[in-house]
C-alpha cells in the first residue's frame, strides 16, 4: 500500500506537466493562428474600404433611376385616370340628363 501511496503522486504530477506542457503548445499555435486571421481580416476590410466608393456610386445611381421611374410610373397612371374619370363623369352627365 505504500507503494501506491509514493507512486501515484509521481504519476498524477508527471500527467499534470504534460497536460501543461501541450497547453502551452496548443495556446502558441493558436495565438499564431489569430494573428494570421487578423492579418487576413485587416487585407478584406481594406478591399473593402477601397470599393466603398464604387458602392456609393451604384447606390446613388440607383435611387435616381428609381426616382425617375417612380415619377414616369405616377405621370402615366395620373393621365390614366384622369382619362378614365373624364369617360365617367360624361356617362355621368349623359344619364342625369
Amino acid at each position: 500500500m505504500s507503494f501506491w501511496l509514493d507512486f501515484l503522486p509521481i504519476v498524477i504530477y508527471i500527467l499534470l506537466i504534460i497536460f501543461l506542457i501541450i497547453g502551452i503548445i496548443l495556446g502558441v499555435k493558436l495565438i499564431i493562428t489569430l494573428d494570421k486571421v487578423e492579418k487576413v481580416v485587416e487585407d478584406v476590410n481594406d478591399k473593402v474600404q477601397t470599393l466603398n466608393g464604387f458602392f456609393h456610386i451604384i447606390d446613388y445611381t440607383t435611387d435616381k433611376i428609381a426616382l425617375a421611374t417612380d415619377r414616369v410610373v405616377d405621370g402615366v397612371a395620373s393621365l390614366f385616370n384622369k382619362l378614365l374619370f373624364k369617360k365617367k363623369k360624361k356617362k355621368l352627365k349623359k344619364e342625369s340628363e
